[in-house]
């Protein structure tokens, strides 16, 4: 007996499927299928109604008559970087940056010493100027005279020797006035400084304000501080700062390395917490098309921090409207709160006094819709992500044994149905990858990619919801085709759900085994799955009908919420950053699998549901029906256009070229002039059809015959987009402010007779390039020279040559330089090598032709040009 059910025998088999479908399911009792679809769409509006408010939700700015409260106030903020944004744009080198810039942070500092609160604090400002030279991707990037700004805040009552290290930069881009990157931070950064400087609240460590002015040149100024100022070697820990989009909240998206007990301060003390460890593996894996300062002071400092970045409205970042309009005030407010709390918890951190003895690996760590953090050791997460697993499987086999006792099917019966849902559920899961996937495929195969690129909202129609339709198509054509199974349709039902908590528990365990603390998403899955099915098995619930499923609808608020929320972060982030991607790669398939992975795991015990109601193909008809719409929507009229002037802007970056190739006599082989231009996403040109671009050509061919494709290739950006970049003549010369003048000092043959060594000087402008490629048909080898040994060890893959990146702060002297250039057989009076320099006038304006050709493009162009030269010479 069991609930008053006599269990049938196996004698009776003949008639077990009919009674137990009798007892469990009234003919017609199923809810009619349009309910269904009011199923599918309370969710969906769950997420629009909880998930979005939460997403963009931000506390109130405080004003100046906030002012007594010890508190950021943000209206003050605002101002502070108002008057910063009013400099322009600051790259590094130009007045704006090295002069315009450092005066104003000078005031700032010198109106915060006039409140300084001198009883409690001293307050000591230091102006670094720096040179030196540091390994960046495939480049050896090399600066002379950068700016830091350096403000060393200490408590009268310290006595400690372990600093705590806040860092922004104030340097901008070309033409980017910079409100967010970084300008936000600076202001921020300014602000906290104030308060702390101005209210009695001490505190135990001196803590460093790093202002630095040069990050945009791959973190030039930070590795100046961190590897010669005199404060350096005592910063314990790291604040980074930085911006990645603008005019949203703050994201904590790197800790570490290996001291997980920062997380755990920032969970104590951030006001408004917004983090995840997921984010951190994805940054921290290179699929992300950025970088910080915190590289720079984790790897040439061996310090540990947090990295924390604004990352909302990416398609302004580094475009001339990254201005304050964009920026509301609660923004600020929300980043100064979390910043200001956060560095007072830092500044007490008993732990700051020796970080070394409190690593212990990394942390998992994830907010829940911005109103909590939870945070855990990364041995905590090895141990929970396998118990849940392993409770989930348990309870999966209680539910399978009770199954069997139930419907007087054997164990081994029921576990052949578990195969078959095994079966189909991995069939699901492929269908609902890849019918996405193919939707992003085809469209960029007609050259429709990005069409969600300023419409979000059609990713639901063209990934979402072709998702769903491949997660449950399976499912529901085998419940509709086998209708005579002895086993009841409720039971046939947990079978599919139990099978994806099977396949879950499968993935927490192997990517735990792997190393991946992001493992902790399927155990939020799993954990609220196994606790209504828990539920469900100490009641009478599972095996009354379809009751059962009130239970696991209710668990499944908190993981629908979670991965909604953390998918819609994901989308937030990567789709701007598709369209600075280059035209080499189609972000469409990136963006449909991100969606389609956040809706596999969002919906993958929702879903199947659907079965409990009546005709539940006629929902996946609707699905399919907002597809359809969707993808005809996206292909054929405006709203699939993904570009809208100011507001999310197609990038197209190029250069006014002078180019003069001198032969080995020093003859000129060739001397032209005309547009370098490069595309930054998948388009490229073909959305704009207009004329003036009508007779560029591909620069591959040049790429097979030039090293480095005979062209000023600026940064390891248009190195990377090379071969998506195309050349535009033009008959009229381009004149230069000047020219990167390169001398040969002298050659001489060393005491082997098998190295011949030549000693340059070059001059030039702020931002220049050397290319160096040996003649290695003829057996010459780069030995030695005067640049840092180790790029010389590694050099980059084959064909890119040595890439030399020098960047001008305020010392111009000229950059003296030597090559050891190696030969078996001595003989040096022939060709040995190319050397090829490009000099980049950043800040020089445009000719009349140009502003003609620039005029030419559309208003949803985002330009950034500047004028350059490159000279190839050969010795």
């Amino acid at each position: 007996m069991s609930d008053g059910i006599t269990l049938i025998s196996e004698e009776d088999d003949v008639d077990i499927s009919s009674k137990i479908q009798k007892y469990y399911i009234k003919k017609n009792a199923k809810p009619a299928w349009y309910l269904g679809t009011g199923f599918v769409l309370f969710w969906t509006l769950l997420f629009f109604a909880v998930v979005l408010p939460f997403f963009y939700r931000m506390p109130t700015s405080l004003t100046i008559e906030d002012d007594h409260k010890g508190e950021f106030i943000g209206d003050r903020a605002y101002n502070t970087l108002n008057n910063l944004v009013n400099i322009g744009p600051r790259t590094v080198g130009s007045s704006a940056n090295e002069v315009d810039a450092v005066l104003f942070l000078i005031n700032e500092l010198a109106a915060i010493r006039k409140v300084l609160l001198q009883d409690y604090f001293t307050m000591e400002v230091d102006i670094q100027r720096a040179s030196g030279a540091l390994r960046y991707t495939h480049m050896l990037n090399m600066y002379q005279g950068v700016r830091n700004i350096i403000v060393k805040l200490t408590p009268k009552s310290s006595t400690s020797e372990s600093y705590l290290l806040v860092n922004s930069h104030y340097d901008t881009v070309a033409t980017s006035p910079g409100a967010g990157d970084d300008g936000f931070m600076v202001a921020t950064m300014l602000e906290v400084l104030r308060v702390m400087a101005t209210t009695p609240q001490s505190f135990e460590h001196p803590v460093v304000f790093l202002f630095n002015g040069a990050e945009e040149t791959a973190f030039q100024a930070s590795h100046g501080f961190i590897t010669q100022h005199k404060w350096a070697p005592n910063c314990k820990a790291v604040v980074n700062l930085d911006a990645a989009g603008s005019g949203g909240r703050d994201i904590l998206f790197q800790s570490g390395p290996s001291n997980p007990w920062l997380v755990e301060y920032y969970k104590k003390h951030a006001k408004h917490p917004f983090a995840t460890s997921l984010g951190e593996e994805i940054f921290q894996s290179g699929v992300i098309p950025s970088d910080t300062d915190f590289t720079a002071f984790v790897e040439h400092g061996k310090i540990p921090g947090l990295d924390i970045a604004q990352i909302i409205n990416g398609y302004i970042y580094h475009t001339k409207y990254d201005r304050i309009d964009v920026i509301p005030r609660s923004s600020i407010q929300s980043t100064g709160d979390n910043v200001l709390s956060l560095v007072r918890g830092l500044a007490n951190a008993t732990e700051l006094h020796n970080p070394q003895a409190y690593e212990e690996g990394h942390a998992v760590f994830f907010d829940f819709l911005g109103l909590f953090l939870i945070s855990y050791s990364e041995d905590t997460g090895i141990i929970l992500n396998n118990c849940v697993a392993v409770v989930g499987l348990v309870l999966v086999f209680v539910s399978l044994w009770r199954m069997s006792s139930i419907s007087s099917l054997s164990l081994t019966q029921v576990l052949q149905r578990v195969l078959i849902q095994l079966i189909l559920q991995i069939i699901a899961l492929a269908l609902g990858l890849a019918l996405p996937l193919l939707i992003a495929y085809v469209f960029d195969s007609f050259g429709l990619s990005l069409t969600y690129f300023s419409s979000l909202s059609l990713l639901i129609g063209l990934y979402v919801c072709p998702a769903l339709i491949g997660l449950s198509l399976p499912i529901t054509i085998y419940y509709q085709w086998k209708k005579d199974d002895k086993l009841p349709c409720p039971y046939g039902l947990q079978l599919a759900l139990h099978i994806w908590a099977i396949l879950l528990s499968m993935l927490a365990i192997a990517l735990t085994a792997y190393g991946l603390r992001s493992a902790y998403v399927f155990t939020i899955l799993n954990g609220f799955y196994a606790v209504s099915l828990a539920l469900n098995l100490l009641t009478t619930l599972h095996d009354r009908d379809y009751n059962w499923t009130g239970l696991v609808m209710a668990c499944q608020v908190i993981p629908f919420l979670y991965c909604t929320y953390r998918t819609y972060l994901l989308l937030v982030v990567v789709i701007p950053m598709s369209g600075r991607l280059g035209s080499a790669i189609n972000p469409d398939l990136a963006i449909a699998g991100v969606t389609a992975l956040g809706t596999i795991f969002g919906w993958g015990f929702l879903i199947p549901l659907i079965n409990i109601f009546r005709r539940p193909y006629l929902i996946v008809l609707s699905i399919l029906t907002v597809t359809v719409i969707t993808v005809i929507l996206a292909s054929s009229t405006d709203i699939g256009f993904p570009y809208r002037p100011r507001a999310s802007s197609e990038r197209v970056s190029f250069q006014h070229v002078r180019r003069v190739f001198y032969e080995y006599d020093g003859s000129i082989a060739k001397d032209e002039s005309g547009y370098l231009i490069s595309f930054q996403d998948r388009r490229e040109a073909e959305p704009m059809k207009i004329r003036s671009i009508a007779n560029a050509r591909s620069i591959r061919s040049d790429c097979e015959k030039h090293m480095m494709c005979g062209v000023p290739l600026y940064d390891e950006r248009w190195v990377d987009n090379r071969l998506g970049s195309v050349w535009l003549p033009r008959e009229q010369p381009i004149q230069l402010p000047a020219k990167a003048n390169l001398t040969l000092l002298s050659k001489q043959i060393l005491e082997s007779n098998t190295t011949a060594r030549f000693e340059f000087k070059l001059e030039g402008p702020d931002h220049m390039s050397l290319f160096i490629q040996t003649y290695e048909d003829d057996f010459a080898t780069l030995s030695n020279w005067s640049f840092d040994r180790t790029y010389l060890e590694n050099p980059p893959a084959y064909p890119l040559s040595y890439h030399i990146y020098f960047t001008y702060g305020t010392d111009r002297s000229p950059l003296n330089f030597s090559l050891d250039i190696s030969k078996p057989n001595g003989d040096f009076e022939v060709p040995l090598f190319q050397l090829g320099i490009s000099g980049h006038y950043v800040e020089t304006k445009r000719d009349a032709l140009t502003e003609q050709f620039a005029a030419s493009f559309p208003s949803y162009a985002a330009l950034v040009d500047w004028p350059s030269s490159y000279d190839r010479y050969i010795f």
